[in-house]
């Protein structure tokens, strides 16, 4: 983590304390075009402001410095956006000069040299791979031609929670299960998380991916200290999470070729063809071919993207539905309203429950999954509220401080999915209304954006419709811990574990089940 690399760096600070007078005289010409900075140490900046969770501490500097604040990581420039006029600037007016990513010696290691959609610099081979992904996976012919798997998922998570019987039930691990399910027999043809241990396994491993990408490698900013991050840990953290992953990547495309060599001309149905015989195919090489490499970049990007993220949003919605059972009571009643006495519930009557679909966007508005999205850097200079961002600088922009702007939202720090019944004053996360931006926007927005919706909104329909919640031991809502994680993903920090009751006709089964 940044405070344990920064405690390895302190003994060497003394030596370089004659930098400071490169980071003040550097800015002596600029100093009125550049966006406004807090004071930095010599050599390290602004690093040791950045604190354990990012977004926060960064909000915090905001409020002080404006919506528009440059920080000095080491040697490193990072503007940062706090605002929804200015992420319309950097997103909207100078999307092309903001298109491109950073390197990152933790992506490269980890994406097979940035060779994927999120991490990959801006130009021909990113566009390529960015439309194989949006043709091939993430259309919505084929989310939609994915329903059947998202409905059978979360049926299975109704069964699992119904026979604990209104014990607690590990709400978390649960969620996390479905969402690999989900994505593994999308990605793979069939669920392979099994293979990996368990769920416990498989988010443990998301978990240490999310975490590192994360960090910020001490080499990064000082490349002349880069033994550091293997002195801290960072390094092996880094090539176990990577061997792990290609381990199990390169045993899913093995898998594949050799079910495709013997099948060979026999004329298999086309619409069973998962992402990975995609992939693997001329179909999606378009003209270009796709390195195995690339193709386990890809592979991993999706994952990265489409499980943690979409069991993220859910669990932070039940931790807010249960500290506000109110509002849980009118989801349920909207929900149970429109299902009827169906035990199963469609994807096409969900999409007609606006309370629902108001409650997950309050959630993506004070709990999005990335707080602060992947960086951009400037291949050009560009003049964002007013400031000069000379090319070569990194731009961040934090949406998890834009959901909380008053300027933007009344009452920000208060649970009210009503803010957004109102028509007139629609506001939508697909990228066209800049204080709500839990996926993003322009050119570098999440591709997965109504696959990731369509999962978590099916799933918090069938667990409000078919259970009431409360949680264990008699603890009431408001005690429930909401504190976050620390990783790019920023989940709850503790498990959730939560009482599901059956309703209806359900309940009587399970009071027979728990006399026993």
């Amino acid at each position: 983590m940044v405070s344990m690399q920064l405690a390895l760096l302190w003994p060497f600070l003394f030596l370089l304390l004659l930098s400071f007078v490169f980071f003040s005289g550097r800015r002596k010409d600029n100093n009125l075009l550049l966006p406004n900075s807090p004071p930095g140490l010599p050599f390290i900046g602004n690093l040791h402001q950045l604190g354990a969770l990012q977004h926060r501490s960064l909000a915090s500097l905001a409020l002080r410095h404006g919506p528009v604040m440059l920080l000095h990581l080491g040697r490193l420039p990072v503007v940062y956006i706090s605002s929804a006029s200015a992420a319309s600037e950097v997103l909207k007016t100078h999307d092309l000069v903001f298109a491109s990513r950073p390197s990152s010696t933790i992506t490269d290691r980890l994406f097979y040299g940035s060779q994927d959609v999120a991490f990959a610099k801006y130009g021909d081979f990113w566009r390529h791979v960015r439309r194989v992904c949006v043709v091939h996976l993430l259309s919505l012919r084929r989310v939609h031609s994915f329903r059947a798997i998202r409905e059978e998922e979360v049926a299975l998570l109704v069964g699992s929670l119904r026979a604990t019987a209104g014990a607690p039930a590990p709400v978390s691990e649960m969620i996390t299960e479905l969402t690999n399910n989900v994505l593994c027999r999308v990605a793979f043809g069939r669920k392979q998380f099994l293979e990996l241990g368990g769920g416990t396994n498989v988010r443990k491993m998301f978990a240490d991916l999310l975490t590192l990408l994360g960090e910020f490698p001490v080499r990064d900013f000082a490349p002349w200290l880069g033994w550091l991050d293997c002195l801290s840990g960072l390094d092996a953290r880094i090539n176990k999470t990577a061997l792990e992953f290609d381990g199990f990547i390169e045993k899913m495309l093995v898998e594949h070729e050799t079910r495709r060599r013997k099948s060979n001309g026999d004329g298999g149905d086309a619409t069973a063809e998962d992402f990975v015989d995609i992939l693997l195919s001329s179909e999606a090489a378009e003209g270009a071919t796709l390195s195995r490499d690339t193709v386990k970049a890809i592979i991993l990007d999706v994952f990265a993207a489409g499980t943690d993220t979409t069991y993220t949003t859910l669990e932070w919605a039940m931790a807010e539905l249960i500290k506000h059972p109110q509002k849980m009571r009118i989801a349920q009643e909207e929900i149970r309203r429109i299902v009827g006495s169906k035990e199963t519930i469609a994807e096409e009557i969900v999409e007609t429950m606006d309370y629902l679909t108001a409650v997950i966007k309050e959630t993506l508005r004070m709990h999005p999954p990335l707080p602060l999205l992947v960086p951009r850097e400037a291949m050009d200079d560009a003049k964002i509220h007013g400031f000069l961002i000379p090319k070569g600088t990194r731009v961040v922009i934090n949406v998890w401080a834009m959901g909380r702007d008053p300027d933007s939202w009344e009452q920000p720090d208060e649970f009210i999915p009503e803010r957004f019944l109102n028509d007139s004053t629609a506001v939508d996360f697909m990228g066209q209304h800049f204080q709500l931006l839990p996926f993003g926007a322009g050119r570098r927005s999440c591709p997965g954006i109504a696959f990731a919706v369509a999962t978590a909104r099916l799933a918090l329909a069938n667990l409000l419709c078919h259970f009431d919640w409360e949680l264990p031991n008699g603890k009431r809502g408001e005690e429930l811990d909401m504190d976050e994680a620390y990783g790019i993903v920023v989940h709850k920090k503790s498990s959730l574990i939560l009482v599901a009751k059956p309703r209806g006709m359900h309940a009587a089964a399970a009071a027979a089940v728990r006399s026993l």
